[in-house]
């Protein structure tokens, strides 16, 4: 039997505008199986205050981060996302998070898995959930790490300093359709992939503006109804297979930007409405905007001349440099993606998990 922790060693943090528990993975369970139970009871779920554990009662704020020395030779570190769900016990690992994986350079030199440079650190991160690689670079003066600065992001207050994530072409493929355009339910979208598994949709399509609040959305059950039977067909379309108990593919609704922005957006995480956008999904927005013939080609405001593009979300916005080249069957394809973040370290300590559940039968 796989022994269990009665207290683990835990970093919170928030990355991005996310925020999760961080662990080594020499910490937790070898056994998947009860590595996620345990993080279930760290967490407090299933309960919708999450009143025992750290979460904090939202899917952006119930998240961990499971990060090891990796054994390939072009990372670091290796970064296991889990998404853990808030009302019921269920751990998943079917996706990335790009704002958790803000984070994860800053831990990695805090449990000194990466030296700490004497100004500036660099990791370079191999996302298991995907096989993706990221590098993340942020200020380390006299070789510790610095969590102060200027840089302001959106759904954050303050600001702290500067984790610029640059993102290497993946090799799947983008469009994972291989159409630019597909009609799903009736419903016109864009499939894209660059990170993130995203289907992009024009708000007006399922008769909302786009630019209704988070919880208006979540709201508006016939809006709900169209929105997961979409998401079911197109993850079927997308290669994913029966998406019905996986938080990908994320959907996307696109209006025209308010703000100064290329576009506006409002995400779906799958049922909840996020409260700003994911990284991994706004780069995947801010590619399909490029896409000649996806369904954001009359509704985006591009800039012919940078590739940085303003994603605006329901809290303000966020900036992702992006730019597309071509593969060899003419298809298109990602070339580089970039993004600033934040994070900060909340608490460094030990966390100690509520009891396990006794079988049934067992003594009373």
């Amino acid at each position: 039997m796989t022994s269990v922790p009665e207290e683990v060693p835990c970093l919170l943090m928030r990355g991005g505008t996310s925020k999760g528990a961080y662990f080594l993975a020499d910490d937790l369970p070898g056994d998947p199986a009860v590595r996620d139970e345990l993080l279930l009871r760290i967490m407090g779920s299933p309960d919708e205050r999450q009143i025992d554990g750290l979460g904090g009662a939202h899917p952006l704020t119930s998240k961990v981060a499971v990060v090891s020395p990796s054994s390939a030779p072009d990372a670091d570190v290796d970064y296991l996302f889990l998404q853990v769900a808030v009302d019921r016990p269920e751990v998943s690992d079917r996706q990335n998070c790009g704002n958790i994986l803000a984070g994860v350079g800053p831990f990695a030199v805090e449990r000194g898995l990466v030296p700490a440079g004497e100004e500036r650190t660099s990791v370079r991160i191999r996302m298991v959930n995907s096989g993706d690689r990221a590098t993340a670079s942020f200020p380390t003066p006299d070789g510790r790490v610095d969590y102060t600065g200027e840089a302001r992001i959106s759904g954050v207050p303050g600001t702290a300093a500067a984790v610029v994530i640059e993102f290497p072409p993946g090799e799947g493929e983008l469009l994972p359709t291989g159409n630019a355009r597909d009609v799903i339910a009736g419903v016109p979208v864009t499939c894209v992939d660059n990170g993130m598994p995203t289907v992009l949709i024009a708000a007006t399509e399922l008769k909302v503006t786009g630019y209704e609040t988070p919880k208006d959305l979540e709201e508006d059950l016939t809006l709900a109804d169209r929105l997961r039977e979409i998401r079911l067909a197109a993850g079927r379309l997308m290669g994913l297979g029966d998406v019905s108990d996986t938080t990908v593919p994320k959907l996307t609704l696109l209006a025209r930007p308010r703000e100064g922005g290329a576009v506006c957006t409002r995400t779906f995480i799958p049922v909840r409405c996020h409260t700003s956008i994911g990284v991994l999904g706004a780069a995947s927005v801010a590619a399909g905007l490029r896409i000649a013939g996806g369904v954001g080609e009359e509704l985006a405001e591009l800039s012919g001349e940078s590739d940085r593009i303003r994603i605006e979300h329901p809290t303000g916005f966020l900036d992702i440099e992006s730019s597309l080249g071509t593969t060899s069957d003419g298809l298109p394809s990602a070339r580089r993606t970039a993004v600033v973040r934040t994070a900060r370290k909340i608490f460094d300590g030990t966390v100690f998990p509520r009891a396990a559940a006794r079988p049934q039968g067992g003594h009373r």
